[in-house]
């Protein structure tokens, strides 16, 4: 390889030659304070006197892995040339500059996008580090340690750093057990990369290992494959056959209550509290306000900030990664219900509204219609794109979500006789069904290992991936064209797993979503934080914690007596014996049973406001120095006590399907193009207060109102029909004998509350004559009201005239 950079500053050229190749680089930053130019144009930042010839030097001749894709789309690595953009440029600089001026012992948070490139900005950075040296002359980092608990992330920072130098001793990867991890700290091993699982143990070893310094570089968390999550949904659901709803209730429901490995991070951190003698870069895409907190840096108004900051739109904006937002389609399934029972039984509203839901959207013509839906758009569009290379993901509600749409579209393409599309599973541990009384694996499906999936994916022989919390977070396969969205997905789960798409590749120019599940405003709802910075809005106050203390206090399920004798033995010193542990629970048990005597949302009430102040408190100890002794005893006692209290039992649901028959189902579009994000310099992000905790009055209706509101609530709409359909509705109405004794004896304000029922009825009678006016009055409130008002008024007026 021939390297021969030339500079010329009059015209601010410069010009390299690498072997054969000619690159002249010749570009600009800003223009109307935006990056209008890629950023791997060198010649302004040279110019400018952002990048010293030293420090070209440097790049060019350290920084020899370059990304290539195969015929197949996989990525694999080429030893040539590869200029880092500007942003990974400018967060390296910085850091390294930051950290020869402060030395060890700081905490950084940086904030780069999805896609890109923080693997390679890491490995350049602990590059970097590990050969960081103070001004006098001193080795600043004895080891430098990066932390990751994506195995593909790991294998890509692995054979990025190795590219740099291939003389043994450099790179130690830490895959047999904590013991190799230990020896390689103490060997003074340069750069050391281990997972997330080792942390903990890493944490605690430098710190006692005197006179070393150590920078820990932290990759972004994310719960992708395995996991505590996948963990408990495998060990739940392993003996059982469970049904759709259930494996969706279940695993939603273990889904929410995990801690996420983002939280883990910071837990762990804030134990060991402070090191002098450990850095610790953070790298996150999606920043969390607790991780703003315990991370980010003071700015003037004294709130915390990332170190460095390479928003969404700037990636955007330079075509560094593809906005995934901006051919954002949703589907909205509407469907509506005929009584099949003689008598109307009453419903507890909140459960009947949840339990219709679930039973229309995870109906058997439900998953076959999306199946079709899905399997037609890729051949028609998807397959197309990218030079006939490109592939897609499906994102399903649970692992039996996923085998079943797996079999659905094996069964479609073959009753089709499609050949060219061939669809893969993923999800966790083994699942039972009724077509699998053995229970099965995502590896006999698939028929090869767990872990070839994704390089077997990157093959032409693969098209669609079908997935159940795996392979949202943290998957780089830059073929990835087409999203099929069947889970409800919010905030950062929403923005990890949407931009799973925005990788760039030669020729592809944009990305497909296709919602079934979500909303456009959830969606730009949980994109906008991290489109431009992400801010806190204030500073978390300690006073959150007496708010929530005084919520749990005055439910009197506990006594102050108790906690303080729980106290006295949680914290005698020494080991605690099992006749100890006895006595712990013996103070417990009675907050138990006090707990039972309770109604069923004061149980809610409590329970959630204890688990935010243990939460709470666990999170500001290790930022504030609490002086309050009570709060220290309510935090032990509390951790106990909630994992006495009775669960949640999740197989108590209510059973709609002998109760309502499924008179149609139909999909409709109504929403389609691009979610605009507002560009913004901040969006702050609420801190963490978790005191505002309430319960929703549980209500009784009837189910026809139930039905009512869900066909209210889903619909779409229609160009307004004749008046033909209005007046048989009128005259239908106005042949009501008792709409009319009603209206000769009462008021309007009266006679309307009557006439809501019958009006209702009198739709649903007709439904045939007109569906697409039908449609709308059931499902757009305001068209209903409109209507509904007009005709109340019409039918009172014509009674009383008569």
């Amino acid at each position: 390889m021939c390297v021969t950079p030339c500079f010329e500053d009059g015209n601010k050229r410069i010009s390299i030659s690498i072997g054969a190749q000619f690159l002249l680089l010749n570009g600009y930053l800003y223009c109307s304070q935006k990056f209008i130019q890629e950023m791997e144009n060198i010649s302004y930042h040279v110019a400018a006197g952002k990048i010293d010839k030293e420090l070209l030097s440097e790049i060019i001749g350290s920084i020899i892995n370059e990304p290539e894709f195969s015929e197949e789309g996989k990525k694999y690595y080429k030893e040539t040339m590869l200029f880092p953009r500007f942003h990974q440029l400018d967060v390296v600089r910085k850091l390294i500059a930051h950290a020869k001026a402060e030395g060890s012992g700081q905490r950084y948070l940086i904030e780069h996008s999805a896609g890109s490139g923080k693997s390679n900005s890491i490995a350049w950075l602990a590059y970097r580090l590990s050969s960081l040296y103070d001004a006098f002359d001193k080795k600043i980092f004895d080891s430098v340690i990066v932390i990751t608990d994506r195995n593909v992330l790991d294998q890509q920072l692995q054979n990025t750093i190795y590219q740099f130098e291939h003389k043994s001793g450099v790179v130690q990867r830490i895959d047999i057990d904590s013991k190799q991890l230990a020896d390689s700290i103490t060997s003074g091993i340069s750069i050391i990369i281990t997972t997330l699982q080792k942390f903990p143990f890493a944490l605690n070893h430098l710190a006692e290992i005197p006179n070393r310094n150590y920078a820990v570089i932290i990759d972004e968390a994310h719960s992708s494959q395995g996991g505590e999550a996948s963990r408990k949904m495998t060990e739940t659901l392993v003996e059982k056959n469970v049904s759709l709803e259930e494996s969706e209730k279940i695993e939603s429901e273990i889904e929410a209550g995990v801690q996420d490995e983002d939280d883990y991070i910071r837990e762990v951190i804030q134990k060991r509290g402070p090191q002098k003698n450990i850095s610790l870069f953070a790298f996150t895409a999606t920043p969390k306000a607790k991780t703003l907190e315990v991370f980010g840096t003071q700015d003037v108004e004294g709130k915390p900030k990332p170190f460095h900051l390479y928003s969404m739109r700037q990636a955007i904006e330079e075509g560094f990664i593809i906005d995934v937002l901006k051919n954002y389609i949703t589907y909205e399934t509407y469907y509506r219900f005929n009584k099949t029972i003689e008598d109307d039984p009453l419903l507890n509203k909140k459960k009947a509204v949840k339990a219709i839901g679930r039973f229309a959207s995870l109906h058997p013509t439900n998953l076959a219609q999306k199946t079709e839906v899905m399997v037609e758009h890729f051949r028609q569009v998807t397959m197309k794109k990218i030079g006939g290379k490109a592939k897609a993901m499906v994102v399903t509600a649970s692992r039996k979500h996923a085998l079943k749409f797996y079999l659905e579209f094996k069964e479609y393409i073959k009753e089709k006789g499609y050949k060219n599309i061939r669809p893969l599973v993923a999800f966790s541990g083994t699942l039972i069904d009724d077509i699998f009384p053995e229970g099965v694996t995502e590896a006999q499906l698939n028929k090869f290992g767990e872990k070839e999936l994704p390089d077997k994916f990157a093959t032409a022989e693969y098209q669609v991936l079908l997935v159940a919390d795996k392979y949202q977070y943290g998957f780089d396969q830059p073929l990835l064209h087409t999203m099929f969205v069947d889970k409800k997905l919010s905030g950062v789960k929403a923005v990890q797993t949407l931009s799973r798409l925005n990788r760039t590749c030669p020729g592809k120019e944009e990305t497909f979503v296709l919602d079934f599940a979500n909303d456009r405003q959830t969606i730009i709802d949980s994109f906008q934080p991290y489109y431009e910075m992400t801010m806190m809005s204030e500073t978390t106050y300690p006073n959150h914690l007496y708010d929530l203390k005084g919520k749990t206090d005055s439910a009197q399920v506990y006594f102050q007596s108790e906690v303080d004798a729980f106290s006295k033995i949680f914290y005698k010193p020494g080991s605690a014996s099992v006749r100890d542990q006895g006595k712990l629970y013996a103070f417990i048990d009675p907050a138990v049973d006090r707990f039972k005597q309770l109604d069923e949302a004061k149980q809610d009430d409590f329970k959630k406001s204890l688990t935010s102040f243990v939460r709470l408190y666990s999170f500001l100890s290790q930022i504030l120095p609490f002086q309050d002794v009570d709060l220290e005893k309510l935090y032990s006692y509390s951790r106990f006590l909630l994992t006495k209290l009775p669960k949640v039992d999740y197989t108590e649901r209510l059973k709609l399907d002998n109760e309502v028959a499924l008179e149609y189902y139909r999909l409709q579009k109504i929403a389609e193009g691009d979610l605009v994000l507002q560009i913004q310099r901040k969006h702050d992000l609420d801190p963490v207060t978790e005191a505002g905790i309430s319960r929703e009055k549980e209500e009784k209706d009837k189910l026809s109102n139930i039905i009512n509101l869900l066909n209210e609530k889903y619909g779409f709409d229609f160009t307004d029909q004749d008046r033909l359909y209005f007046e048989q509705i009128e005259q239908a109405l106005y042949e009501n004998d008792d709409l009319k004794i009603r209206a000769r004896n009462n008021p309007i304000e009266n006679f309307k509350y009557a006439f809501d029922e019958v009006f209702i009825q009198t739709l649903i009678d007709r439904m045939d004559a007109n569906a697409e006016i039908f449609d709308k009055i059931m499902v757009n409130s305001e068209f209903k009201d409109d209507v509904k008002n007009w005709l109340t008024k019409k039918i009172y007026e014509r009674f009383k005239k008569e």
